[in-house]
């Protein structure tokens, strides 16, 4: 196990290793070695991440809060994020199915009961986002102190992925709980079910709601939270019928699948956009989001063609090379080297945050969608190279042509290209990590150096899990092949289901019962042409608003763009308060360049209809002169 002087002494700031050393090591380590080796420190220090495991390195955290990082200066990362959380607790479910020990209190068995506990009491934390009643607004917020209480400051919110990887994590949780307990029914049923039904109750009435993307930077339809979204519910609709329970949220999968299939394909470009519906400028959508997205729809009793994306699919091999090839060039690390040469990738060409770096999580992807897509091909004994896919096996095998390959047989050939390549991706980490083992976020992209957050619990999960699927270890089928799954609406709609005063805390878990006032609806909507690097913000005499019309640390973010054009750029954020009681509020636009903000000089009234009134009031603020 990693040691918790060695993660200590990187938390207090100590120096990263050489890249020479790294190197080097690299050098004197087979790849299997170093695997091996890997695996079980990345394993271990995600784990000692976690608030309440024994040796961790982030005392401060609550039990089971997964903390992002140890490091809290820049970056601070000594928060709990929700997808994050959900995405290192699958994997921690996943090994905990494949029966990968560990002892004490750090078993993965306690690890993950305790992140269950920790999410009861999480989705019950009224936060800038909203609260859990009546609307389920507040389960939305993207990330918390490592303590679970509400974080004020400014952020991108909400992030709707979150509520749909927890639930997805969560219904992994109970699959293991019955393949461990033969009382699992009755404690999945009673326990964890209205957990999961929280979430599944928002995703079924948000997804038709914009929100920022996995990135925290893209305001629009994210095809990473699409794809989660999907999984979430056609899981949730299996998990029902399981149960003999109702999942009426659920009844939207079909919709979404129809959104994904019709909305996301660029076609000129050969890859699939990462967003869409979103104010973006300099943007080419050219991203890691749908290599995560597949990575996370991956099911390895799925055909190549169903309805959520696979990473065998075409339209996924495509987007790998598009992706991977615009950091070929972009990178002076990678040294121009040309394809099928695997290099270090990046979240997106234009990224510019902390310059623009490589990342671990996504090189580690960059493997582990090709496992996964190897995976898939080997059971089905059959390679299908057509137009869209033709471009990507070129690299790896110059004379394939369109058609039909079978393995064993003339397809071999193309199946072990693609596990050599995926194995040059996990080689190129190697290369680029220290000694001692830890993985930060990034790698600079011109000396090769560990960069940004120390430590970074995702890196070690994304290390993991990729090494995991190499080594033929999947996760339980979701059900992307069922039936459900493969349900997609003949015409697509916007249609949302309504949730409102259905969700309930999970007191057999911990949680704190919720206050149940009556409240109403009111939509808030800002006028306002933002400049470059500015985002707009509301505050008001609300909890839900940070309880001040002054204070910046508490400034909760209102953009959202589903009414934004060029000739009326129009921000709203809809909001539950309390019947009939006024809120008062003033918008406030942040210049994230210069950290700034602008307050307005008077304040705007709302008035919540009264109880037992459901109509839902909107005003309208004319922010165009406001901040002169």
């Amino acid at each position: 196990m990693v040691s918790r002087t060695l993660l200590a002494a990187l938390v207090a700031g100590a120096a990263a290793h050489p890249v020479i050393e790294a190197r080097q090591s690299a050098v004197n380590q087979t790849l299997e070695s170093w695997i091996q080796r890997q695996f079980n420190i990345s394993l271990d220090s995600a784990i000692l991440n976690i608030g309440g495991v024994n040796g961790n390195v982030v005392e401060a955290a609550g039990t089971g809060y997964v903390v992002a990082s140890p490091s809290t200066i820049n970056p601070d990362y000594f928060y709990t994020w929700t997808r994050d959380s959900a995405l290192t607790e699958l994997m921690i479910v996943d090994e905990l199915i494949f029966g990968t020990e560990r002892v004490g209190n750090n078993s993965l068995q306690v690890v993950v009961e305790q992140y269950t506990r920790a999410q009861a009491r999480l989705q019950t934390v009224t936060n800038p986002s909203g609260a859990l009643w009546p609307a389920g607004q507040g389960l939305g917020e993207p990330k918390f102190y490592s303590n679970g209480t509400r974080f004020n400051g400014a952020w991108g919110r909400p992030q709707n992925d979150g509520p749909a990887l927890r639930a997805s994590t969560l219904m992994e949780i109970a699959e293991a709980i019955f393949r461990r307990n033969p009382n699992a029914p009755t404690i999945v049923s009673t326990v964890y079910w209205p957990l999961i039904y929280n979430d599944l109750l928002y995703v079924g009435q948000y997804w038709n709601t914009s929100s920022y993307d996995l990135w925290e930077e893209v305001n629009g339809n994210s095809f990473f939270t699409t794809t989660a979204q999907h999984r979430a519910l056609v899981q949730g609709s299996i998990w029902a019928q399981r149960l003999n329970k109702t999942c009426e949220p659920c009844a939207q999968a079909p919709q979404i699948a129809c959104f994904l299939e019709n909305n996301f394909w660029n076609e000129t470009g050969n890859y699939v956009l990462a967003n869409i519906n979103a104010n973006q400028v300099n943007r080419s959508q050219i991203n890691c989001d749908p290599i995560l997205a597949a990575m996370h729809a991956f099911d390895i009793n799925a055909t190549c063609d169903a309805a959520a994306l696979q990473p065998c699919n075409s339209k996924t091999l495509a987007t790998h090379k598009v992706w991977v090839d615009s950091f070929r060039d972009l990178y002076p690390v990678n040294n121009n080297a040309t394809a099928p040469s695997p290099v270090l990738t990046g979240r997106y060409p234009e990224d510019t945050y902390y310059g623009g770096n490589p990342w671990y999580i996504t090189t580690a992807a960059a493997a582990e969608v090709l496992y996964d897509a190897h995976a898939q091909f080997t059971k089905a004994g059959r390679i299908t190279v057509d137009r869209v896919s033709l471009p990507f096996w070129q690299d790896l095998v110059p004379q394939v042509r369109q058609g039909v390959y079978h393995s064993p047989g003339n397809g071999t050939a193309l199946l072990d290209a693609v596990k050599t390549y995926a194995d040059g991706f996990l080689s190129v980490i190697q290369t680029y990590t220290p000694a001692n083992g830890t993985l930060n976020e990034q790698i600079n992209r011109t000396t090769g150096e560990p960069t940004s957050a120390i430590a970074l619990t995702w890196s070690f999960a994304a290390l993991v899990t990729a090494v995991d699927r190499r080594n033929g270890d999947f996760p339980p089928s979701w059900g992307a092949n069922s039936t459900t799954a493969n349900n997609v609406s003949n015409i697509c709609s916007w249609s949302a289901y309504n949730s409102t005063t259905k969700y309930a805390p999970v007191l057999a878990l911990g949680a704190s019962p919720v206050p149940t006032p009556c409240e109403t609806e009111v939509i808030l909507n800002l006028l306002y042409a933002t400049g470059p690097g500015e985002n707009t913000y509301i505050v008001g005499n609300t909890s839900v608003f940070g309880n001040t019309l002054s204070n910046t640390s508490a400034v909760i973010q209102v953009l959202r763009t589903n009414n934004v054009t060029n000739g009326n750029p129009q921000w709203f954020v809809p909001a539950w308060l309390p019947a009939g009681v006024p809120l008062e509020y003033k918008y406030v636009v942040l210049n994230s360049t210069d950290n700034t903000y602008k307050f307005e000089n008077v304040s705007h009234f709302a008035y919540p209809p009264a109880c037992g009134n459901n109509t839902v009031v909107s005003y309208l603020v004319n922010g165009t002169s406001l901040y002169t």
